[in-house]
């Protein structure tokens, strides 16, 4: 069965350039650690609610937009796998990848206020 990893961003507006091409060089590698499929969605009609919304979910300002994103993989062992290497990369800089450096490929938003979780499908319709 699928999993999926989902993740909502507040990124400066002035920063949509550098948003995309961050995620031009860092998703490749999901990819080759066996992700099947990745969105970067950037903010188009996005409501402002009375409760919560988007926005408060990652205390996004006025000059910033929201991002929703998730990775697509086979099955939670090959997202735990990938993980596991992208973990060990961090901590052996000797394996790292330089499209993850965070030096070489900086995140062009406040990583801090990034929300994610993995998830399981439980519900799939496709044509």
């Amino acid at each position: 069965m699928s999993y999926i990893d989902g993740f909502v961003i507040a990124c400066p507006k002035a920063n949509k350039e550098k948003f995309i091409a961050h995620a031009k060089k860092g998703d490749p590698v999901f990819m080759e650690l066996g992700a099947t499929r990745i969105l970067e969605c950037w903010q188009d009609d996005v409501p402002k609610g009375e409760v919560t919304d988007f926005f408060g979910a990652v205390k996004a300002t006025e000059e910033e937009a929201v991002l929703f994103s998730w990775i697509e993989w086979p099955d939670k062992q090959t997202r735990d796998a990938a993980m596991a290497k992208l973990t060990e990369m961090m901590e052996n800089p000797e394996l790292a990848d330089p499209r993850m450096d965070p030096v070489a490929n900086p995140m062009p938003f406040d990583g801090k206020r990034m929300i994610f979780g993995g998830f399981v499908p439980v519900v799939t319709l496709e044509k």
